[in-house]
C-alpha cells in the first residue's frame, strides 16, 4: 500500500504528515516507529490523516510519538496539517478531530495559521495526577536535593495531553535533557507528562523549552506553549495574549474570554514522497520537493 507524505516542520518541531485517507487499513505503532527510524521522515509527530469520523468535520488525525505512543494533540502537527488541506483544496478554514477532540484551524498563509486548541482541563483526574490536589496553578513535585531542589512546584494542566510546567529564573541554566526522561515518568503522572521549562520575561512574553513524552527535546510544543502560558495567566505573571518563544520560533498564544486557547503560528514544507506499506516499510522521495515551501 502506498500513502503520500509530506515532510515539514511547525516552527522547528519535525513533522511528517501521512495521508491514509485512501488506506484500507491504520498504521500501527511499529509502522510508526519505522517511519521515526528513517532520517528522512524522522519526526517528533507524525500526524496520520484519516477519513472524518465526525459529520461536519474535514479528516480525524491519528498522531503518533517518536517511540510510537499516541499522543491526543499536537498544535505544530495540526497547523502543518491545515497546510496540506489548504494546498489541496484551496480553502483557508478547517475542522480537524482528534482523540482529544475537535479542533477549528484558519490557515491564513503558510506564516500565520490559527488552531483553536480548545479549553485547558485543571482538575488533578483530568490531567490526569495520581495523587489529589486542589490546586494545580502549583503541585507538590521537586527535583533535585530536598533542602535545595533544582525544579519545584509546577504548574499542571492538559491541553490533550498532560504538561507540567516549572517556572525558573533562566531556562538556559537547566539541563533537561536529563531531567525531562525522569519527570516524565514520575509516578505522579499515570500517562506520563510533557515537561516544560519556563521563564516568564515579561507579561506578554515567555521563554519557554520542552521536554515532550516520547518524543524528547524539540525546538517547539504548541500544546505545552498553550499549557505554559494559561498556567502563567492563572498565577497572574502575564496577562492572556503572549508570545512563546521556544528554540525553533515564536508561537502567539491568546487564552481567550470564552476560555478557549487560540495558537498562532507558521509551518513549513521540506520534502515529500510515498511511503510504501507492507511486511517493511520504504520510503520514496520526490526530490524536486526538497526544501519546497508552500
Amino acid at each position: 500500500m502506498n500513502a503520500p507524505f509530506a515532510k515539514m516542520n511547525g516552527i522547528g518541531n519535525q513533522i511528517t504528515v501521512l495521508d491514509m485517507r485512501e488506506a484500507e487499513t491504520r498504521l500501527d505503532a511499529t509502522s510508526a516507529r519505522a517511519i521515526a527510524a528513517d532520517p528522512r521522515t524522522a519526526f517528533d509527530q507524525l500526524m496520520v490523516i484519516e477519513p472524518p469520523k465526525t459529520a461536519g468535520t474535514d479528516a480525524f488525525m491519528t498522531i503518533f510519538n517518536t517511540d510510537g505512543s499516541l499522543s491526543g494533540a499536537c498544535g505544530n502537527g495540526t497547523r502543518c496539517v491545515a497546510l496540506v488541506l489548504m494546498r489541496e483544496t484551496g480553502r483557508q478554514t478547517f475542522k480537524l478531530e482528534t482523540s482529544a477532540g475537535l479542533l477549528d484551524v484558519v490557515a491564513r498563509d503558510a506564516e500565520t495559521i490559527t488552531v483553536d486548541m480548545g479549553e485547558p482541563r485543571f482538575g488533578w483526574a483530568e490531567i490526569p495526577l495520581s495523587v489529589p490536589f486542589e490546586d494545580t496553578t502549583t503541585i507538590d513535585l521537586s527535583f533535585g536535593p530536598v533542602d535545595a531542589p533544582i525544579l519545584s512546584r509546577p504548574a499542571v494542566a492538559n491541553i490533550g495531553n498532560p504538561h507540567a510546567i516549572y517556572w525558573v529564573d533562566d531556562v538556559a541554566t537547566i539541563d533537561l535533557g536529563r531531567i525531562g526522561p525522569i519527570l516524565e515518568r514520575d509516578p505522579m503522572f499515570p500517562d506520563r507528562a510533557n515537561i516544560s521549562i519556563a521563564e516568564v520575561t515579561s507579561d506578554h512574553s515567555i521563554t519557554l523549552r520542552v521536554w515532550e513524552r516520547g518524543a524528547g527535546l524539540t525546538l517547539a510544543c504548541g500544546t505545552a506553549a498553550c499549557a505554559t502560558a494559561v498556567s502563567a495567566a492563572r498565577l497572574g505573571k502575564t496577562g492572556r495574549t503572549v508570545d512563546v518563544r521556544l528554540p525553533g520560533g515564536v508561537l502567539n498564544i491568546e487564552w481567550r474570554a470564552d476560555n478557549h486557547i487560540l495558537m498562532t503560528g507558521a509551518a513549513e514544507f521540506e520534502h515529500e514522497g510515498v511511503i510504501v506499506l507492507g511486511d517493511e516499510v520504504r520510503i520514496e522521495v520526490a526530490p524536486d520537493t526538497v526544501a519546497r515551501r508552500a
